[in-house]
């Protein structure tokens, strides 16, 4: 049994508009569905992604206006790792990051590639990494002005830190089916060990980064942090045959939940990290159509009778400024 890489990752936001500029103005992803939180119909759930909506290129937020600030710690997932094209890709970013006023910390390393660190208006931890030109799924969305060749090109990973690292390395063995492919000096100063863990051979969009941080308080989630980051399964099956292998170990999950654009079964791997493993379709495209994909509101069957209720309590997003 095995995962195929990363299918999304969900984070939070406090402010949805200004979020809204910076992952489709300035990152240039493609605002692919704004729909809400099927848990939470009075927060928006928006997805940027490339210009199919591929799985494997979609960032997504939950709007909680009420939270915090994301307060940085262990046992979270703690950065995520986007792939660009070549160096002239990152030279491209550091110079349009340093016009935009986007904070980040020049181009560096991570993990063996060249790559940049930087964060979103609200303090989230990302990155850049140079993916050497490595082969991607989807369509690359051009706009904001960003040539195609210096474009986003989906997720390369994402870094979880823990309190204790062989508890999840055993998990993600014997359980999850990642391979561990390699251990790296930290790039942040530290002495810390960067453990990298592989999924379906590895490489970019199918790895996951693992430090041990020992004594350091735990995060505490809030708008600019990860709630939680999703894995792809190809079909309704292979998510059956995951329900009953965590079954068997004795994981607790949500079991199938039906998110209309995907079917999700989530667990928690520790008090503070979640885990969901997503399949590939239906897909963004099931109520819109390809081109017209982010401009309405989108809701599912189950919630279209409570559309002019759910419309009423959300307020309005500035859309002005996006690419169509």
């Amino acid at each position: 049994m095995q995962l195929h890489g990363i299918h999304h990752v969900t984070a939070v936001t406090a402010k949805a508009s200004l979020n809204l500029d910076f992952y489709t103005r300035v990152l240039g992803l493609r605002l692919v569905k704004k729909s809400v939180n099927q848990d939470d119909v009075s927060a928006y759930h928006l997805f940027y992604a490339d210009k199919l909506g591929s799985p494997g290129t979609d960032m997504t937020f939950f709007d909680w206006p009420m939270t915090a600030a994301n307060r940085r710690g262990t046992d979270s997932i703690s950065n995520t790792l986007f792939r660009v094209n070549g160096t002239e890709a990152l030279e491209f970013w550091r110079a349009r990051f340093d016009e935009q006023g986007v904070k980040h910390q020049g181009i560096g390393s991570f993990a063996g590639h060249s790559a940049i660190h930087f964060e979103d208006p609200e303090g989230q931890q990302l990155t850049l990494v140079d993916d050497e030109g490595a082969p991607i799924e989807g369509e690359l969305w051009e706009a904001a002005g960003i040539p195609l060749e210096y474009a986003i090109r989906g997720f390369y990973g994402v870094m979880l830190s823990v309190p204790q690292l062989e508890p999840i390395a055993q998990l993600f063995t014997l359980l999850l089916g990642f391979e561990e492919m390699a251990r790296v000096p930290s790039t942040d100063g530290s002495q810390k060990e960067v453990v990298v863990f592989g999924m379906d051979g590895g490489g970019p969009g199918k790895e996951v980064f693992v430090v041990e941080e020992r004594g350091v308080m735990p995060a505490r989630l809030g708008h600019g942090g990860v709630h939680h980051v999703a894995f792809r399964l190809k079909d309704d099956a292979e998510q059956q045959a995951w329900l009953t292998r965590l079954a068997q170990v004795g994981v607790r999950t949500s079991g199938q939940v039906d998110r209309y654009y995907f079917k999700s079964v989530y667990f928690r791997i520790s008090n503070g990290i979640l885990f969901e493993l997503a399949t590939d379709g239906p897909g963004f495209a099931t109520d819109e159509s390809l081109e017209t994909l982010g401009e309405r509101l989108a809701l599912p069957p189950f919630l279209e009778p409570q559309r002019a209720q759910i419309e009423a309590g959300l307020k309005p997003l500035d859309t002005a400024h996006i690419s169509r």
